[in-house]
């Protein structure tokens, strides 16, 4: 077996790739997969592993392109069939995030969190709703981070308490209709 792979030269590396590493056994074991199929992938919705990975190579770098040796893959995963190891790591490994990536997610969740907000809030002396910009403002001002494990409804409304250190702002009452025949 190979224990380095050859590129031709006028190929870009790593283009539409994501990686998703599992160390085991001291050992850390990568495979290359399409961006967009791995959540696919995890959720349930994409059943074919050929549609998710771009090599059923195992790698120990991917980047380098350095193979995972087998004895390696026999210790840790008890098997040398690389479609069995590649749907391990790929159920339970890490996938590699870019910067642009994980910053896009933490202002989509910034951004719910704020409609959050502007939804369920209203300033107490007028009972009317906050503009969203007025919101986001505020909770920079206070320092809010997101958590992308928790979703933004919840870091909304535990963001409240800090928010009315600052200015006034409280949960508008529910309002319903009841109609009787």
């Amino acid at each position: 077996m190979k224990t380095q792979l050859a590129l031709p030269t006028g190929i870009k590396k790593l283009t539409n790739i994501a990686v998703v590493r599992l160390k085991k056994h001291g050992v850390r074991f990568e495979i290359a997969c399409y961006k967009n199929t791995v959540g696919a992938w995890r959720d349930g919705f994409e059943k074919d592993i050929d549609n998710v990975l771009q090599t059923t190579q195992i790698y120990n770098n991917v980047s380098k392109g350095i193979f995972a040796k087998e004895e390696d893959l026999l210790k840790a995963f008890g098997s040398a069939d690389e479609k069995v190891v590649a749907k391990l790591i790929l159920e339970t490994g890490e996938v590699q995030v870019s910067d642009k990536e994980r910053k896009n997610t933490f202002d989509n969740i910034f951004r719910d969190a704020v409609n959050v907000l502007v939804d369920k809030c209203v300033n107490p002396e007028t009972n009317r709703p906050y503009p969203p910009g007025m919101i986001e403002r505020a909770l920079r001002e206070v320092h809010f981070q997101v958590d992308p494990t928790k979703s933004a409804k919840q870091q909304a409304l535990a963001a409240l308490p800090r928010l009315q250190k600052v200015f006034p702002i409280k949960r508008a009452a529910m309002r319903f209709r009841f109609t009787v025949p």
